[in-house]
């Protein structure tokens, strides 16, 4: 039987079969991996713009009380050390190479008035240093004052990180040279190219990049029906090795009811039967139809194969038996038996015909349609992502404008928390992405595959095929050539450049942290020692011990405990010192990052989205122009 067996899986129209089944069910897995990872793409851009608004308004809170603070001129409040006899400052802390900048700005011993706006012509990323003042400006209209046409930076961009080396934000010449440089859409529409560069500061701007990251999600709403995201009114999944879909049974193919093809000339129509109305086909409830279909025409093309070996056994016993000329009874028998297997032969071509027409009427009046109507809601979803990224891209060059005197005030837990849940969020969104590129390309990987193999499956010549099979065919090849060519990895590299951003706020938050524990512990020593010398002082007096030999001095008890408190001073001031320079680095840091790091990651992101814009309007315009000759040839006698 073994052997049997083998014999059966060698032959190619049941391995064709088996093949086919395999690319329906991976086409069954990676629909459900595209609904599911489309949702989650959606969810990581509400998501980052919310933590991103968070993260913003607790930075520029720090950043309003230090102005308020420096406005009033308010003395820092601290406790007045005890009266000691004063000792030489300790020596400045090293400079390090690395770090020049940061360095210059700990050192400062006076703050100049903030630096007017730099020149609005230079559209490189400078390092923003505070103190160096920028060159006077020329004068000026009113209009040219508020408002400035921006361009998108193109000159390398580094992220400084706390250790003080840099990171490439510049994404590869050559894969960025295939982004689109269009200001609008292939549809005409037009974005403005101003932003306003008075008046606002860094919370109001992400709150602009906020919106449009909501206007963005809000663009796949219309894919989300198409792909029938799951909501608490629609399920259709496998739970057990059972298919569910509003109650109807689809691992029974008998049990279906076929209606006529389902409305979807526009959105709503084809929503409509997603949530539930029975004049449409949902995609999900066609393709585990589909699938059911080729599991049933698997199990007949090997059940007729088996039928045919028999009957080629019988035949050939016939045959025998005829020459030798046999037992009569026995022959007749034989040939009986070889009546019934032809009987039983034409009944499996039989059933392996209707089941081979349902899949076909399946494949054009469903799917097609549905395919379609995909490519669609992908066009016009990537066209308003377009257009909402490209709107955000010029709303941050606003932070080049940013000219606020660097916070002395110290990052608050609040405010490290939300630096941790940015960083979180913005994992979650590259993670996303990258789920949702493979899980698209799995998608038509998967489906391609079953039509190369279903279209030539009973009918060998190309020139017969239909139509609708050449429809289908075209516009799956087009959409797996469109979804290769698509430089998904330089938007992917933008993202995880942004990232390196984030997470080089968070290193250097921590640090400050740690710093700030070791200053405190510093402090909370010499509180300690300070205590000390003042209770031996009420118990021995200033000196003691009086000075009798050279030896005795040096063993008074208060001497030797101002000593040490001394040391414990210096310490605690050298701390704190590092303290301070600490948290100027993180204020610095922070803003200099995201000045850098914000156009990078949207210039990277609107590229992307700007090739799979014309990528899937190639597509569907490819597609209904065939759709137009075809139906021309139809009614052309």
């Amino acid at each position: 039987m073994g052997c049997w067996y083998s014999r059966l899986e060698r032959e190619e129209m049941v391995s064709r079969c088996k093949a086919r089944k395999r690319y329906m069910k991976q086409l069954v897995n990676a629909r459900q991996a595209v609904s599911a990872s489309h949702a989650m793409y959606l969810r990581s851009l509400r998501a980052t713009g919310s933590v991103l608004l968070q993260f913003s308004s607790t930075e520029a809170n720090l950043h309003l009380h230090h102005h308020r603070h420096h406005q009033h001129h308010l003395p820092p409040v601290s406790p007045s050390p005890p009266p000691l006899p004063p000792t030489p400052p300790p020596p400045p802390p090293p400079m390090s190479p690395s770090s020049d900048t940061w360095t210059s700005i700990t050192t400062s011993t006076a703050l100049p008035p903030p630096p007017p706006p730099p020149p609005p012509q230079s559209s490189s990323w400078d390092f923003w240093d505070p103190f160096v003042p920028s060159p006077p400006q020329t004068s000026r209209s009113v209009t040219e004052e508020e408002w400035e046409e921006v361009t998108t930076a193109t000159a390398s961009e580094v992220a400084v990180t706390p250790t003080g080396t840099a990171a490439s934000l510049t994404a590869p010449p050559s894969v960025m040279s295939g982004f689109s440089k269009d200001t609008g859409s292939g549809s005409g529409s037009k974005l403005a190219m101003v932003v306003s560069r008075n008046g606002k500061d860094l919370a109001e701007i992400v709150k602009e990049v906020d919106e449009y990251f909501l206007k963005a999600a809000d663009a796949g709403a219309h894919l989300s029906l198409l792909l029938e995201v799951p909501t608490p009114n629609f399920s259709c999944q496998s739970k057990g090795g059972k298919v569910y879909d509003h109650g109807c049974n689809l691992t029974n193919p008998s049990l279906w009811t076929w209606g006529s093809s389902p409305k979807m000339n526009g959105f709503g129509k084809m929503g409509e039967g997603m949530a539930g109305n029975t004049t449409g086909i949902s995609h999900c409830s066609t393709v585990e139809r589909l699938y059911a279909w080729e599991k049933k025409l698997f199990q007949e093309v090997k059940n007729a194969e088996s039928i045919k070996i028999e009957h080629e056994k019988k035949v050939a016993l016939l045959r025998k038996l005829e020459v030798k000329r046999a037992d009569y009874v026995k022959t007749e028998k034989t040939k009986k038996e070889v009546e019934k297997l032809e009987s039983l032969m034409m009944v499996a071509t039989q059933a392996i015909e209707t089941t081979s027409a349902e899949i076909i009427k399946l494949r054009e009046t469903e799917l097609y349609p549905q395919l379609l109507e995909l490519v669609k809601g992908l066009m016009c979803m990537w066209r308003s992502m377009y257009e909402s990224h490209q709107v955000q891209m010029h709303i941050v060059q606003q932070l080049k404008y940013l000219n606020t005197i660097p916070s002395t005030e110290p990052t608050s837990e609040i405010h490290r928390q939300s630096t941790l849940q940015l960083e979180l969020e913005v994992q979650q969104w590259h993670q996303s992405f990258c789920n949702l590129m493979k899980a698209q390309r799995d998608y038509i990987q998967s489906l391609s595959g079953w039509l190369r193999l279903s279209l030539f499956q009973f009918n060998a010549n190309p020139l017969s095929r239909t139509n609708q099979e050449s429809q289908i065919y075209s516009i799956c090849e087009e959409w797996h050539h469109a979804v290769d060519r698509i430089p998904d990895k330089v938007a992917s590299e933008g993202i995880k450049s942004f990232l390196t951003v984030i997470h080089a706020i968070v290193v250097q938050q921590a640090e400050e942290h740690k710093q700030k524990k070791r200053s405190e512990s510093a402090s909370k020593e010499f509180e300690k020692r300070t205590a000390e010398l003042r209770s031996l002082e009420r118990k021995y007096g200033p000196y003691s011990v009086p000075e009798t030999s050279g030896n005795t001095r040096s063993k008074d008890p208060v001497v030797v405990k101002r000593a040490k408190v001394e040391i414990m001073r210096a310490k605690a001031e050298e701390e704190k010192s590092k303290h301070e320079k600490s948290v100027s680095i993180t204020r610095a840091m922070t803003l200099n990052n995201l000045q850098m790091g914000f156009p990078h990651v949207f210039q990277a992101i609107v590229g992307f989205s700007s090739v799979c814009m014309h990528a899937f309007e190639s597509v569907y315009n490819q597609a209904k122009s065939t759709q137009t000759v075809n139906d021309v040839k139809r009614i052309l006698p």
